[in-house]
């Protein structure tokens, strides 16, 4: 897959290959001092080479022609022809490492996605705050009320056709409540007890001020023919339907029409999706800390794979996250982790209460997948298919690949046990095969690790066939074929 960090944008204008050793062989020639980009004319970039004695050359290198962005590999590419030097006098590493770096102001691209960024306010009926609920921004006490919490959310697609949708994604945490009443789920078009029954959004800079509801103007604070209090969201809060969620995702789905969104921001956009991430990648965050409006926070991410325990609903469920040391607080659940392109690699979603800088986000892939199942069903649920195998990881190592400046862990995934009368053993895997490829109707699909396989299985669907390809006592095979049967994939 791309790397996202390989990608020039039109931020390529901060890109500045700093003073360097010879590029040319001998120290008495002229040797480049600097390369940057001067001037952009439609699909061109030209650089100019800037050398000890004051001259100066340019070259220019142009996007691909289907559009593509230009990436490292096309700028040293060019430089080398226009220099006449191969990659034996500087090699792509020693041209990455020794001579280019980055403006790391990255001020225009945060400004962007702020028009995908959205804060999230869930209204439920609830007995009590709870100091083990997430986030309770107000209501509470010892009785039953309405409470409202808050989070953070992305637009995630928009569909600007005639009575086309918005679909925003934020927390399954920041909309589910687990004090919620059997209250709640009256007048409640969820259906679901412990899902919000009232849900809005506002666009970053279209925040508005929630207050008690005093429609008649006697200064009481008007109250529900049921007794709980009533809320006023403004008029710029875009009201949502929620339309799915998975708690062992931690992801939910919400959706507006569109032309409600874009009447308060006709600029607002769905965000990007990044191609990867990776250990030490620069990373923000959007989220809206205590309720008081979106705001960004930066940093790195610091582990690309750790397991927490997280309890939604009472019951501790393992989940698999991105650390970051991006600053949280709460209210900042839902909000999208960015890389420094602008592209979405992950929702922040937790933070470990006793440490600093230790922080989490739900990964690019789990976001990806749960949301595009949600939508493939359409019935609240997300589901994935249950194979009926145990794996294990063997000869786990870090691989540098120098030509993105990037590494990843990869590992080897060993069958353990697999249950009789199950998917797996129709497919007659065995003991001991290590897989290598998951192939969903004719596209193979590489286990670099363990957890690859639960990922591509949330895209995974009536009708679709799978099966493995693996070694087996030293020999390569493939596993029998399974056509996905409608009931098997089982709610998650």
């Amino acid at each position: 897959m791309k790397k996202a960090a390989k990608i020039f944008t039109a931020l390529l204008a901060a890109l500045v290959l700093a003073l360097a050793v010879l590029l040319a062989g001998c120290s008495r020639d002229p040797y480049v001092v600097s390369i940057a980009q001067t001037s952009r004319s439609g699909t061109e970039t030209v650089y100019t080479i800037t050398y000890s004695d004051g001259s100066t050359s340019t070259f220019s290198v142009s996007d691909g022609e289907d559009g593509e962005d230009v990436s490292i590999q096309d700028v040293y590419e060019q430089y080398l022809a226009s220099t006449g030097q191969t990659s034996d006098d500087v090699s792509y590493a020693e041209f990455l490492e020794t001579y280019l770096t980055f403006n790391t102001d990255n001020t225009a691209v945060i400004s962007e996605t702020l028009l995908s960024a959205v804060s999230v306010y869930a209204e439920s009926i609830e007995q009590s705050s709870s100091s083990g609920s997430y986030f309770p921004w107000m209501g509470g006490g010892s009785t039953a009320d309405t409470a409202v919490y808050t989070g953070a959310g992305v637009i995630w697609s928009m569909d600007t056709s005639e009575d086309g949708y918005t679909y925003f994604v934020t927390n399954y945490h920041v909309v589910y409540n687990a004090n919620a009443t059997a209250a709640n789920a009256v007048g409640n078009e969820n259906g679901d007890r412990y899902i919000a029954r009232k849900i809005v959004v506002y666009l970053y800079g279209s925040e508005d001020t929630i207050t008690r509801a005093d429609a008649d103007g006697d200064g009481v604070a008007d109250r529900d023919d049921r007794g709980y209090a009533v809320y006023d969201y403004g008029d710029l809060a875009i009201e949502c339907d929620y339309v799915g969620g998975s708690i062992s995702s931690d992801v939910a789905v919400l959706r507006a029409e569109t032309a409600k969104v874009l009447a308060v921001n006709e600029a607002a956009k769905e965000i990007e999706l990044a191609d990867d991430y990776y250990v030490g990648q620069s990373v923000f965050t959007v989220g809206n800390p205590d309720s008081d409006g979106l705001s960004v926070t930066e940093g790195v991410i610091s582990v690309d794979n750790e397991y927490i325990t997280l309890d939604i609903d009472g019951t501790d469920r393992q989940y698999r996250s991105i650390r970051t040391d991006v600053a949280l607080y709460s209210g900042n659940s839902g909000g999208g982790l960015f890389n420094n392109a602008g592209q979405l690699v992950g929702l922040s979603n937790a933070g470990a209460s006793s440490e600093q800088n230790i922080n989490y986000a739900v990964p690019l892939p789990i976001v990806r997948g749960t949301v595009e199942n949600i939508l493939h069903y359409n019935d609240g649920t997300a589901r994935r298919l249950t194979l009926g195998v145990t794996v294990s990881t063997q000869n786990s190592k870090y691989v540098y690949d120098s030509s993105t400046g990037t590494g990843s862990i990869v590992e080897e995934t060993v069958v353990q046990s697999v249950a009789s009368s199950s998917i797996a053993a129709d497919m007659d895997l065995q003991t001991g095969d290590i897989l290598t490829h998951l192939v969903v109707n004719g596209t193979e699909y590489a286990l670099e690790r363990s957890f690859d396989v639960s990922d591509i299985l949330l895209t995974v669907f009536a009708n679709d066939t799978i099966s493995f390809r693996y070694t087996r006592d030293g020999q390569s095979g493939q596993s029998g074929e399974y056509t996905v049967d409608s009931s098997a994939p089982q709610t998650i």
